[in-house]
C-alpha cells in the first residue's frame, strides 16, 4: 500500500490556495491570500478584536498574525486602533473596503466547498471530516 497522503494534503492546500486566489482576481481582488482570508472571516463572524484573540482563533502566531494584519491595513481592508481600556492592546476592525468583501469570501468558500464535497455523499462528507479531524489531532 502506498503511503502518500502527506504529499496528497500538501498538493491539495496547494490546489486549494491556488483556486482562492484564482477565484479572488476573477472578481478583480488582488493582494489577498489564503491566510489574509482567515483573518477576515473571524472579524466577519465578530469584528474589532485584539490581535492576540485573532492569533488564538486562526492558530497563528501573534508575529504571524501581525504582518498579516499591517498588509490588511496596506490595502485597506482593516484598520488598527488601540484599545481605550488597554493601551498595549491593539484592535482589528474592517473598514467598509473589508466589509465589501464578505459576499465575495462567501461565493468562492461556497465553490471551495463544491469542489471539496461535491459528488460525495453525505456518508461519504461525515468519513472525510472525521478522518482529517482524527489525523490532524494526533499532531
Amino acid at each position: 500500500m502506498k503511503k502518500n497522503a502527506a504529499t496528497m494534503f500538501s498538493k491539495i492546500r496547494n490546489a486549494i490556495n491556488a483556486m482562492i486566489i484564482s477565484e479572488l482576481e476573477q472578481r478583480g481582488i488582488e493582494g489577498i491570500v489564503s491566510s489574509h482570508g482567515d483573518i477576515l472571516w473571524a472579524l466577519y463572524t465578530q469584528d474589532m478584536q485584539p490581535i492576540t484573540v485573532l492569533s488564538e482563533k486562526i492558530d497563528r502566531t501573534q508575529p504571524t498574525v501581525t504582518v498579516l494584519v499591517n498588509k490588511l491595513e496596506k490595502l485597506g481592508y482593516v484598520r488598527k486602533v488601540k484599545s481605550k481600556e488597554d493601551s498595549r492592546m491593539t484592535l482589528v476592525s474592517l473598514t467598509p473596503k473589508g466589509k465589501e468583501l464578505e459576499p465575495v469570501f462567501e461565493e468562492v468558500s461556497a465553490r471551495l466547498n463544491e469542489t471539496i464535497y461535491g459528488g460525495l455523499s453525505d456518508k461519504e462528507q461525515v468519513q472525510l471530516e472525521s478522518l482529517l479531524e482524527q489525523i490532524f489531532k494526533r499532531f
